[in-house]
């Protein structure tokens, strides 16, 4: 249980659990990039397409980073494409998909941030360029153990998880399990939200840790269709709950729907990313009377990733933000702005932050199963969503 003092320190404890995760690409550079990043000497400039989604807060660390990266580098242009959460990342991983099926490169995307479903994806599609410290030398300060479980064909540079956040007036029996959870959803009546699993990803992990609640601990990392047949009694209980949450089964849309509801006062208990609520308890925007603690078993969490695509015609350009990204100086915009969880080992950080992050024993898990999400959405939007 955390205070608005002690949240920092609390978030910091799964920093470590992050860096256990177990998860020489060509140059394609145009004449004009080439000239550019060769020299330094063209007035040529080369510009690449990022294509980012997520909550606002995601949006925000850009518009950080990316006017740092361009005062250093003034050669190179970010062009920032941003898809907000609950929009849906799916088509512009079609497009990069169907771009190299009709032999038209990239489609126009040069880097690509998503989670581990969508690395993985990628793998089997054959899309990501694979990284390494001859073009990106600030790889040297990841976790190879990280790098390893993706097979360096993406860069985890921040990272968060989900956790619960609740009114510490209102909320005095707080929750240590999943099942204490559930008893606490029925004992409070329309005090607990989650929002609609296919708009965010706080509510995608209640929805998705209930299902995989009843089924064995390592099918969380289970792509096969064939496990669906097993989602039956964790989509049962998600019906029964409905009953007792907001509104007698109200979802609202977003991750910051959910927190909107928190700090009204209209529910006591969400799920929640751990940096948005750090981030809106720095900024006074929710309660400091807004707590959050982790559960057994924990929600999901884990690195965000950014892919670069192997048809990519601008890698030159990409590699150098993608070392800048992994430099401590933007490492630690990702802790101050966003209170994420480093995505390069403690001891590249300043001693500060160091500190900050001693005492990591909290953990979460990492979910991984692929496209099984849109099942479980549709299903989720059918059987329970609509009752």
């Amino acid at each position: 249980m955390l205070n608005k003092k002690s949240a920092f320190a609390f978030v910091t404890s799964f920093v470590l659990a992050a860096s256990l995760l177990s998860g020489c690409g060509s140059s394609k550079d145009s004449g004009a990039s080439s000239a550019a990043e060769g020299t330094g000497t063209s007035s040529k400039q080369v510009e690449f397409s990022f294509y980012y989604s997520g909550s606002q807060n995601v949006d925000d660390l850009w518009k950080n980073l990316i006017p740092m990266f361009e005062e250093k580098n003034p050669d190179i242009k970010v062009k920032a494409v941003y898809v907000p959460s609950g929009t849906g990342a799916q088509p512009t991983y079609d497009r990069i998909l169907a771009a190299k099926q009709s032999g038209k490169g990239s489609g126009d995307i040069d880097l690509f941030e998503d989670g581990l479903g969508v690395v993985t994806k990628g793998q089997k599609d054959d899309l990501w360029d694979n990284l390494s410290t001859d073009h990106i030398p600030n790889l040297n300060n990841v976790d190879q153990n990280t790098l390893n479980d993706v097979s360096n064909l993406a860069i985890p540079y921040r990272s968060s998880a989900v956790v619960l956040a609740y009114n510490s007036e209102t909320v005095k029996d707080v929750p240590k399990t999943l099942d204490e959870v559930y008893e606490w959803i029925r004992s409070h009546p329309e005090r607990f939200a989650y929002n609609d699993p296919s708009t965010g990803g706080a509510g995608s992990s209640f929805v998705t840790t209930s299902i995989y609640k009843f089924l064995p601990e390592d099918a969380i990392h289970n792509t096969d269709p064939s496990i669906e047949s097993q989602w039956d009694q964790g989509f049962s209980l998600l019906k029964d709950l409905g009953k007792y949450m907001y509104g007698k089964g109200i979802y609202p849309k977003k991750n910051q729907g959910t927190l909107d509801l928190l700090t009204s006062g209209e529910v006591d208990m969400i799920p929640a990313w751990s940096d948005m609520v750090l981030d809106q308890l720095d900024k006074g925007q929710l309660p400091e009377t807004t707590k959050i603690t982790q559960i057994t078993p924990g929600f999901n969490g884990g690195p965000t990733y950014l892919m670069v695509p192997k048809l990519s015609e601008k890698k030159d350009a990409v590699y150098k933000f993608l070392d800048f990204v992994l430099s401590p100086e933007a490492q630690n915009v990702v802790v101050d702005k966003m209170h994420g969880f480093p995505g390069i080992k403690l001891t590249n950080m300043s001693q500060e932050v160091q500190d900050s992050f001693k005492g990591a024993s909290e953990g979460f898990r990492s979910f991984n199963i692929g496209d099984l999400d849109k099942d479980i959405n549709k299903r989720w939007q059918s059987e329970v969503a609509a009752q």
